[in-house]
């Protein structure tokens, strides 16, 4: 069935669909409408969980932690600040290795006091243990949430899945909603190895002490490792199943463009339009979709951006003092390989500031036009 959805709407119908149990509440905008329509859902008996309030992002957090170690498969939401405020949670969230999936409407951190577009929040968390996508339409929203759970499970890390406040959150696309059979078909009941359960009495989460502390990250790092095959795996099944499928990346042109643009999330559509642009007027030029930030698909990315002499990234945030986050991670990927490509680094669009087509074409001409990169990254869009 099709319906036209908000992307916040998209995202409640997939907890529904994943017959989730457990449900932690707390609202900030621009995720609000999450929950409060996953409250109608389990106030009209349509999806059968526990819906539970609680008073701040942190106590959401301590909630799906501790029912997802009773054994009970979980969501919440947040944005911005109230993401900030789960910071410790989210750690041990991935540390207890617990499959839980959490959707992160990005805005701008304050202060200033911001409402919109801006990854700083989730890029912030990137080295808390989280699987991180970033998803471009309000259908990928749906089918990413979905996935989720299933890569969640199989690895037993969490996923945060991002997308942008007020491009998607607030706006209205037609959304493929599959039917409940063929969810349950692709995805399975949540049966855990190990939970909490009085009838075998267990001891989770002690101190830890030193001659064991680094072995536990290291099983840590590796089921990131594992969770790269995983997420292609999953992707394509699910494009078996339902006709769309997914990749840690996706290439767009690359295997025989010269200059290569790189874009996450709702820049990836007005990036699309000027590649095809450019290539109509001579230019080899592509696009690479960064789906997947965390585990970082060092390998697809070398595939991907290894042929080209230039590689132009867009970034909708900064790591201050240092650049774009993307573009800089882009550049540990590609340091090794013989003749790796230059990488010009463009921040856009922070605090909801617009990325248009104008916009990105005049990053494309000047990384065309210009035959070395800047030391630090290059902001666009400012008013002078």
């Amino acid at each position: 069935m099709k319906k036209v959805l908000m992307g916040n709407h998209a995202a409640s119908w997939a907890v529904q669909l994943s017959r989730v149990k457990m449900i932690s509440a707390y609202p900030i905008t621009p995720q609000t409408h999450i929950v409060e329509e996953l409250s109608e859902m389990c106030g009209d008996g349509s999806l059968d969980a526990k819906f539970l309030k609680v008073e701040s992002e942190h106590s959401a957090m301590a909630s799906v932690v501790a029912a997802q170690a009773a054994g009970v498969r979980s969501f919440t939401a947040s944005s911005a600040n109230g993401l900030a405020l789960m910071h410790e949670m989210l750690h041990w969230a991935a540390g207890a290795r617990l499959p839980i999936v959490m959707v992160n409407v990005n805005r701008a951190l304050a202060p200033g006091w911001n409402i919109w577009a801006d990854q700083g929040d989730s890029l912030a968390q990137r080295d808390t243990g989280w699987i991180q996508m970033y998803v471009e339409d309000n259908q990928e929203v749906l089918d990413s949430v979905i996935q989720a759970y299933m890569i969640a499970e199989q690895v037993r890390l969490p996923v945060m899945i991002c997308y942008d406040a007020f491009f998607l959150s607030h706006t209205y696309e037609p959304v493929d909603i599959p039917s409940q059979d063929a969810v349950d078909d692709f995805l399975p009941p949540y049966t855990p190895e190990v939970f909490l359960d009085p009838e075998s009495p267990r001891s989770f989460y002690p101190l830890v002490m030193p001659d064991n502390y680094m072995e536990i990250r290291y099983h840590l790092d590796q089921a990131h490792t594992r969770a790269l095959d995983v997420i292609e795996e999953t992707g394509r099944h699910f494009g078996e199943a339902f006709g769309r499928p997914y990749g840690l990346v996706e290439a767009v042109n690359c295997d025989d463009a010269d200059m290569i643009m790189v874009t996450s999330s709702t820049i990836t559509s007005p990036a699309r339009l000027v590649m095809d642009e450019l290539r109509e007027n001579g230019h080899r030029v592509g696009l690479l979709k960064m789906r997947t930030f965390r585990p970082f698909p060092v390998k697809a990315v070398q595939d991907a951006l290894g042929g080209c002499s230039k590689v132009m990234v867009i970034d909708r945030n900064c790591s201050w003092g240092k650049g774009g986050i993307f573009a800089d991670e882009l550049k540990s990927a590609l340091v090794n390989l013989p003749d790796s490509p230059k990488v010009f680094s463009y921040i856009a669009g922070l605090g909801g500031r617009s990325v248009t087509p104008d916009h990105i074409m005049d990053m494309a001409r000047q990384t065309l036009d210009t035959e070395m990169p800047s030391d630090g990254s290059v902001w666009k869009g400012m008013k002078q």
